[in-house]
């Protein structure tokens, strides 16, 4: 196996951990704005973004779990082609953590902040920078997604991306 048991044990176990507190800390939220979207609005930090990150979070965590759960499967079964797939799937960093956070309400809940802490860990297995996007993400002093200007925000992304270095 690429990575040996107890490596992937403990990967799993701190993905369990992180995902458990943001499922919580999801269910709290959603229950607190049930019937209140109209009240609370939609734009960057809103309580519905702030629910949306969050559910998009946890929906990558799901995914990195399910990946590495079939990887072991496919190496324990000797189905070696199914396994480099889901191998190169595992390594990528987890769809939308910590871009989530993009979304959500500053400050960010103790059980989201513990989350990102505990991903932190994770920084060797997952491909490049991940503790750094981690520490962005909990450094940064507001929501940022949705953008209330669609057009400043494009015109940022097309400057980024003709950025010399960009990939």
């Amino acid at each position: 196996m690429d990575h040996d048991v107890d490596e992937l044990r403990d990967v799993a176990a701190v993905l369990n951990e992180a995902l458990a507190l943001l499922k919580s800390e999801e269910h709290r939220l959603a229950e607190h704005q049930a019937g209140r979207e109209r009240e609370y609005g939609s734009g960057a930090g809103s309580p519905a973004q702030t629910v949306i990150g969050l559910g998009e979070m946890t929906t990558g965590l799901r995914a990195s779990i399910d990946a590495l759960a079939l990887y072991a499967g496919f190496t324990a079964l000797g189905l070696e082609k199914q396994a480099e797939g889901e191998r190169r799937r595992l390594r990528l960093e987890p769809r939308c953590v910590p871009s989530g956070t993009n979304r959500m309400a500053r400050p960010l809940s103790e059980s989201t902040v513990q989350a990102l802490q505990l991903l932190r860990e994770l920084d060797t297995f997952f491909a490049g920078g991940f503790a750094d996007r981690i520490d962005q993400a909990l450094a940064a002093p507001r929501a940022t997604y949705p953008p209330a200007d669609w057009e400043a925000y494009r015109r940022q992304e097309r400057s980024e991306a003709a950025a010399p270095g960009a990939v």
